[in-house]
């Protein structure tokens, strides 16, 4: 199957063109539906009047149906979108470049998903997705999930589906404070609408993301901050983002000093309050409360999720701290600038 796959994407291409523009659209029809001819355009990037004669071949086909709130999959375009699943992943080769990525960044696994996160939103969607399918796979009743901030990890909130819990005990817990950044970006808020959604609980973490080495000491004797911070040091898994070394600095607004530093020191990545240059030296270091670098060896499960070709220094950067056993989520897009350094 694998070679006749091969040879009829030689001889023609434009063949798998259109049929991975028509997943495309099945994909996120499935995930989003019901849903309207220009959100699922903007979705995709895609001009309305291109998508307008795609979802008239799908809708005649019986793959998906039209209604006033929007389009929807039918039963034969779910069964038709899992055959495909596994047709796109070795039509685009998806399937060796995990494996040769995961080889030069020394990690046991990547998972990537087609596109580039830079130039369309459906990309990330998609990479959160997988990171979610993959955490279902593992969690277990009574399980602790570390979440940290960032826009990655919101947009998994926003994508979870309502019945991941499955019935398990699961807990949602910030993996750092993070009081003045942007209220949906913070780890806070990210796990308060995960266990909102998913049925589940989760615990704050109200202190500031960067504090004083005086206030770090004030703050670890308070008794609800030690006990979050005790659930932490019990986490079976932890979901985390990589920032842009600038992007992340200007974010939190961390003062002039510490930009001129950062550009100073040249760091292209940020985890954890930890600032890495190109070759993974750590250059700076901001004092947070919540789950440090080092104790990422301790957790089973650490999920890394980071897209965009954008992105591809601050995955290599950081990637040299992560234990072997961390799964990096990521496209196409940094994955081929991941490879040609």
């Amino acid at each position: 199957m694998h070679d006749l796959l091969k040879v009829q994407k030689r001889l023609v291409p434009d063949m798998f063109m259109v049929m991975q523009k028509r997943y495309r659209i099945l994909r996120s029809i499935y995930f989003s539906q019901p849903i309207g001819r220009r959100a699922l355009a903007e979705m995709l990037d895609m001009s309305e009047r291109v998508l307008r004669t795609e979802v008239a071949f799908l809708k005649k086909q019986q793959l998906i149906t039209m209604a006033s709130a929007g389009m929807s999959i039918t039963d034969t375009g779910k069964e038709v979108y899992h055959q495909l699943i596994s047709v796109i992943d070795e039509t685009s080769e998806i399937r060796q470049l995990e494996e040769a990525l995961a080889e030069k960044l020394g990690i046991a696994r990547v998972v990537i998903v087609q596109g580039d996160s830079d130039s369309a939103s459906w990309v990330k969607q998609d990479l959160c997705r997988e990171m979610v399918n993959e955490l279902d796979k593992v969690l277990i009743d009574g399980d602790v999930i570390a979440v940290n901030g960032g826009t990655t990890m919101a947009e998994i909130a926003g994508i979870a589906p309502s019945n991941f819990a499955n019935g398990r005990d699961l807990l949602f817990v910030p993996a750092r404070g993070g009081l003045g950044e942007d209220l949906r970006n913070q780890a806070n808020t990210i796990c308060s609408r995960l266990a909102e959604k998913t049925l589940t609980r989760h615990r704050a973490l109200y202190v500031p993301e960067q504090v004083t080495e005086s206030t770090y000491r004030s703050l670890l004797a308070e008794p609800t901050v030690r006990d979050t911070l005790n659930l932490l040091h019990s986490a079976n898994a932890v979901l985390h983002g990589i920032g842009d070394a600038v992007t992340m600095t200007q974010r939190r607004h961390s003062g002039n000093n510490t930009l001129e530093i950062i550009k100073e020191k040249q760091a292209v990545g940020e985890a954890f309050g930890y600032y890495f240059d190109e070759k993974g030296n750590v250059v700076y270091q901001v004092p947070t409360i919540g789950l440090q670098l080092g104790e990422l060896t301790n957790i089973p499960h650490v999920f890394i999720g980071a897209g965009g070709k954008s992105k591809a220094k601050a995955i290599a950067s950081f990637v040299k701290h992560a234990p072997y056993h961390a799964i990096l989520f990521t496209d196409e897009g940094a994955a081929h600038k991941l490879l040609e350094g």
